[in-house]
């Protein structure tokens, strides 16, 4: 009681600050600009919030916060615009959400999806605002209890949502699981410094793989692929279905979903390194695990896109707890939005112990503006939601090369590098053999999101409890068996053995069918012959690294998953589900385009600016693409190109980035954004 009267005072004064026109124009400058981040793929919190780091120095301590608010708070809630209309994860945080929002928009039902998905947001950014407000006080000695082991334990429960979305061959969304945490372990390993299946010879390599570009790669690449050779809009539907008061309504009709779904996010949250990568996944194995009737999931199940948009709004409250009361940061974001807060006013705001000393009606606006933020965001977003759904009528191939533009944009935000787009391209076309052969790509993508905090997590708690059994049995048995670890451990076991049962009446991938044994086959040889070689690589580091444990057990796991599939396939007839092959059995069959030529667009698009430079290549491929493959004028093609580089250009100013060259630029010097 001592603490709430201590702090009601600064409850009071919070509200003050806050409720001044200023702070809440800049509160809405904040969310608008969120907003339009948020739409683009790709792009999110973090490049959003370095967009603003340069106007923070010096800026007046309440002003900032509230534009910095207003950012973080709405890119959850606007990223699902890519996710719905184009089949896009619009960041890490909306991946799960592809799964129904997409098939919902192809069905006609945008605008159902995305008023459900807003109004589900809304609903969990007020939750985790509320719970940041109670928590605040007490979460000091809680958030402590989670040591190394208590880490382990939640991704290892993350990992366990695979065995839900691991499709119908159970055994082909575990090796997919597990050649997404291989890939995620290529370049430098954590313990030692030993490289994993790349060399300073080429040292693109030597710092592994970004999720962006995996994460764009397995999903966007795929769908624009295929919705590109079908020469169709998204929606096969003329009419849009029900508009943005249909998904308010399915939202309230599982309300107690998304309370569930909510509280998965702050709890997520609030534990540092997890957050908006794991986030959305737990709370769709939830929805699956707690709806009766599973068979549509995957196809356009409204339950599929309330419950990971109530969770991955939520965790922006949770996720403030670490950073404000000890200054560790729980995301990319959370670790800007630290920086920013230290370039505030004269830098006499300091995140950890000492904000809540010191600043703590600083620590309650933050807590009320993320609350405002999401109320006014959401509003704007289910205002807009049955105009942008328009999008999905729209024939796909005027939308596909702006789409392409923007990931490719995003995709080398990291090195601002060449490799950055062969890397999406390659990650694609791995990503479409997947879709075609009916391999879970949700599983893989789990693999590799979550496959750096267990190996590091793995190591350092082996370590520590290599050192706690040496003092005695009671030590180490009592630093692995915690309270914590001992539930997790009962929940995750339980999440595997439903998840398993119910796999197979969730489709991730939709319903594929059988095709021929010789396809399949081939790819099932590949996948097999990388997570050999990766052994092959783990077992040549030598013996007393720990960068050599996780890559060779993950392969080791996988490589005796892989035996099972090839006999399976040896036995089996090329009617059964193990044989599924889009290309000869369902849309991708009767595409109008073949999967080459159209593949090959992307590939001169690689090419040329591999020759030219992104911006000159980029203006060829747009002139070419619109003018030959989509068949407009000559006059639209060049508005069409000239626009597409006007923004990639202002994108590119705005945030301080250069284009990839190409060897024409070692040979003459160019302006920008030519060089």
């Amino acid at each position: 009681m001592e603490v709430v009267m201590e702090a009601l005072p600064a409850l009071s004064d919070a509200w003050g600050l806050i409720l001044q026109p200023v702070v809440l124009g800049y509160l809405v400058l904040g969310v608008v600009m969120g907003l339009c981040i948020g739409v683009f793929p790709g792009l999110g919190g973090i490049a959003g919030l370095s967009l603003l780091l340069p106007f923070m120095f010096g800026m007046d301590p309440i002003l900032g916060l509230a534009l910095m608010v207003g950012m973080v708070a709405v890119v959850p809630t606007s990223d699902t615009f890519a996710s719905v209309l184009m089949g896009i994860p619009g960041s890490s945080a909306s991946q799960a959400t592809v799964l129904d929002g997409f098939p919902m928009a192809k069905r006609g039902q945008a605008a159902r999806a995305l008023s459900a998905a807003f109004a589900s947001s809304l609903f969990g950014g007020l939750v985790g605002a509320a719970f940041l407000t109670v928590f605040i006080l007490i979460a000091r000695p809680i958030v402590l209890e989670f040591r190394t082991p208590e880490l382990l334990m939640i991704t290892i429960f993350g990992l366990s949502m695979v065995g839900i979305l691991a499709g119908r061959v159970a055994i082909k969304g575990i090796v997919a699981a597990g050649l997404g945490m291989l890939i995620g372990t290529i370049g430098e390993g954590a313990s030692s410094g030993d490289l994993r299946m790349s060399s300073y010879d080429f040292p693109y390599l030597t710092d592994g793989l970004k999720l962006v570009i995996v994460g764009l790669g397995i999903f966007a690449i795929p769908e624009i692929i295929s919705l590109l050779r079908q020469d169709r809009a998204i929606s096969r539907e003329p009419q849009l279905g029900g508009g943005w008061l249909d998904g308010v309504k399915d939202w309230f009709a599982n309300i107690w979903l998304s309370v569930r779904c909510s509280i998965i996010g702050v709890v997520v949250g609030v534990i540092p390194g997890l957050g908006g990568s794991v986030v959305d996944w737990i709370a769709y194995g939830h929805s699956v695990q707690t709806t009766k009737d599973k068979s549509n999931f995957g196809n356009g199940e409204v339950r599929g896109v309330i419950g990971p948009e109530s969770s991955n709004n939520a965790k922006e409250g949770g996720g403030l707890v670490p950073t404000l009361l000890f200054g560790i940061p729980g995301s990319g974001s959370m670790a800007i939005f630290i920086g920013a807060i230290a370039l505030l006013g004269s830098g006499q705001i300091e995140v950890g112990p000492a904000m809540l000393k010191n600043n703590l009606d600083i620590t309650y606006s933050i807590v009320w503006l993320l609350a405002l933020a999401n109320v006014v965001g959401t509003i704007i977003c289910i205002a807009a939601s049955g105009g942008i759904a328009k999008l999905t009528t729209i024939r796909f191939a005027l939308l596909a090369p702006f789409l392409f533009m923007i990931i490719s944009f995003a995709a080398f935000q990291s090195g601002q590098n060449l490799m950055d787009l062969v890397a999406l391209l390659c990650i694609g076309f791995l990503g479409i053999m997947m879709r075609r052969f009916d391999w879970s790509r949700p599983a893989f993508l789990i693999g590799f999101v979550l496959s750096n905090p267990a190996e590091t997590y793995a190591n350092q708690a082996l370590q520590i409890a290599q050192s706690r059994f040496r003092k005695g049995l009671g030590d180490g048995f009592e630093y692995i068996f915690s309270p914590i670890v001992i539930i997790l451990l009962i929940i995750t076991i339980i999440s595997v053995v439903l998840g398993l049962r119910q796999a197979k009446n969730i489709l991730a991938e939709g319903d594929v069918k059988s095709g021929s044994k010789r396809a399949p086959f081939i790819f099932l040889l590949v996948v097999t012959g990388y997570i050999a070689y990766a052994f092959y690589d783990a077992a040549s580091i030598p013996s007393f690294s720990r960068d050599r444990t996780f890559p060779m057990f993950v392969a080791g796991v996988c490589l005796v998953g892989s035996a099972m599939l090839v006999i399976r396939m040896m036995l089996k007839p090329e009617t059964d589900t193990i044989f599924a092959d889009r290309e000869l059995n369902g849309e991708d069959a009767d595409a109008t385009h073949g999967l080459w030529p159209t593949l090959a667009w992307f590939a001169a698009l690689l090419g040329l600016t591999a020759l030219f430079g992104f911006i000159l290549a980029l203006g060829v491929f747009l002139f070419s693409f619109m003018k030959f493959r989509a068949g407009v004028s000559t006059a639209f093609a060049a508005a069409y190109t000239g626009a597409g580089i006007a923004f990639m250009c202002g994108m590119a100013w705005l945030l301080n980035r250069d284009f990839p060259p190409g060897l024409l630029q070692e040979y003459v010097d160019l302006p920008w954004p030519l060089t």
